[in-house]
């Protein structure tokens, strides 16, 4: 694996050094080099976890059994379920009319089976502050348990949110759980009971699997973004996943909900440290993998996302807003990579979600210093066709898992044709946003560091209406970008214009996009999920 990463490094490396060398050197072309080969390494281990996925999913006869070994256990589908398992959701300031009854739903459906019923209980675990909200909350909550017997749901709350969802989690396991599993759930996630059923029976199967992943789809697509974002991302970490799984083993990653939980090794092994300062981990799921990988207990991922639901946000700026939070979380993990006490893999887990946010600059970087080369003259020797080919194979390294997701949702049996075009239009929705996403990002990375942490706010999860002053005062980094690179390219000419159209363009009509893919889309457009029901 590690030489296929350098190879396809390499390879881009080269073919950048052949484009930009043709004519000599100038200070923009050697900058840009530079930020191709800081980025290459990430673009390698991109495009090679995506072929390895394809080939994974292509060629193997049982692909989920290919990399998790508890499914090529003999009879494990038919056991009977002997633990018991606590549902674990934690909440905070949430509208508890949208969380709560896709979990009544599952726990009724969960002890509908009598030698079942007493394998499951439902628990709210809230940090939600004193006043009107927690009263409701709490109300809310009962309403629930008045359904099901005595002590099949309860309701936690916390006056203090000490260390965020990881210290309400670990709270819940030292002071109410005496359950075996644990199935850990967002306030937005849900999962349905045979999907619940068959990972208790796997950990059953695997007495040295300390948490099961599955992998998570979408559910709700009411706005444009949610249904492209969703498509994109569930073909692509279909492929991802299958992959990082192959190369990984038994120390996977862990995503932090939808996943089950032995409870005994994470409670005895999974304790946060404290970072400099007093700080708490935001981005508590990478290091909880990592403690237990370091312990010697196996983290997985089963690369299959039926049954497993979330919901994605429904813009680009509810997106933008959970970067905020996510990027501030993944920096943290800095302070951690030196710690012996946290597993190799694990550690380079978060070295990745380092990178996921800290090469953004240096990938945007291209199209101002491509943009300042074209305008001083020194790009009039660049061979075209090779620039080209520097582009394509950039843009497909980048998006290798998720086009060769396409690619296989276009193999399979059925009406082809009437996926292609939902495919086609999130391919271009997923450049345009990724262009937007890359410039607010790099605002985002290099002010991060003057911003004191927040802790986690509540998401926006449901459409709205986005005003339109707001929505350009947000998106001014954008837009500048786009109209000053647009400046400068065509100083240069036409050719750099054409070439760099697909990241200007976005950037410069921000706005219009972003409103129009907050919209609901009309009647008549196809849901690119392909009528997937929702939890």
């Amino acid at each position: 694996m590690a030489a296929l990463v350098a190879g396809l490094a390499a390879g881009l490396v080269g073919l950048g050094w052949h484009v930009l060398s043709a004519a000599g050197w100038t200070v923009w072309e050697a900058l840009i080099l530079a930020c191709l080969a800081v980025n290459a390494p990430w673009l390698g281990l991109a495009a090679a976890t995506g072929l390895v996925g394809i080939a994974i999913r292509l060629r193997a006869r049982d692909p989920l059994a290919a990399v998790l070994p508890a499914l090529r256990q003999p009879g494990w589908q038919d056991a009977a379920i002997t633990a018991r398992t606590v549902i674990a959701v934690c909440v905070r300031l949430e509208d508890m009319a949208a969380v709560l009854p896709p979990l009544g739903a599952l726990l009724a459906e969960l002890r509908r089976l009598p030698a079942e019923s007493g394998r499951f209980r439902l628990a709210i675990l809230s940090d939600t502050p004193d006043g009107a909200a927690a009263l409701k909350e709490a109300e809310a909550v009962a309403r629930l348990a008045a359904r099901f017997p005595p002590g099949a749901v309860h309701y936690r709350r916390r006056a203090c949110n000490t260390g965020y969802k990881a210290g309400n989690l670990m709270d819940f396991l030292d002071h109410g759980a005496a359950e075996e599993f644990l199935l850990l759930l967002d306030a937005d996630s849900a999962m349905s009971a045979a999907a619940v059923r068959r990972l208790v029976r796997l950990m059953q199967a695997d007495r040295r699997l300390a948490i099961l992943q599955p992998t998570i789809r979408g559910h709700g697509d009411a706005t444009r973004f949610a249904r492209a974002f969703g498509l994109g991302q569930r073909h692509g970490m279909r492929i991802w996943a299958t992959g990082q799984a192959w190369w990984q083993g038994p120390e996977g990653a862990f995503w932090g909900h939808n996943a089950l939980i032995r409870i005994a090794p994470f409670r005895a092994n999974a304790r946060l440290p404290t970072l400099p300062g007093g700080e708490a981990i935001l981005s508590h799921d990478l290091v909880e993998a990592a403690l237990l990988h370091a312990a010697g207990w196996s983290v997985r991922v089963l690369p299959d996302d039926v049954g497993s639901f979330e919901r994605h946000p429904p813009d680009l700026l509810a997106c933008l807003d959970r970067d905020i939070r996510w990027a501030r979380g993944n920096l943290q993990y800095r302070h951690l990579l030196q710690r012996p006490d946290l597993g190799r893999l694990g550690r380079l887990q978060m070295l990745q979600a380092i990178l996921h946010y800290a090469l953004t600059p240096f990938w945007f970087a291209l199209l101002p210093l491509a943009a300042i080369n074209a305008a001083t003259g020194g790009g009039e020797g660049t061979p075209r066709a090779a620039l080209l080919l520097l582009l394509a194979s950039g843009f497909l390294m980048l998006n290798l898992p998720k086009l060769a997701g396409h690619a296989e949702a276009l193999l399979r049996p059925g009406p082809r044709l009437r996926r292609l075009g939902p495919i086609l239009h999130e391919v271009a929705a997923a450049l345009a946003a990724d262009a937007i996403m890359a410039a607010e990002r790099t605002a985002l990375i290099l002010t991060s560091a003057m911003r004191p942490s927040a802790g986690w706010a509540s998401q926006q999860r449901d459409g709205r209406r986005l005003p339109l002053a707001r929505t350009a005062w947000r998106l001014r980094v954008s837009m500048g970008a786009g109209l000053a690179s647009l400046a400068l390219l065509a100083a240069g000419g036409p050719f750099p214009v054409i070439v760099a159209l697909p990241i200007w363009l976005p950037l410069l009509l921000a706005v219009p996009i972003v409103m129009r893919m907050a919209e609901a889309p009309s009647p008549a457009e196809p849901s690119p999920l392909g009528g997937v029901p929702g939890p």
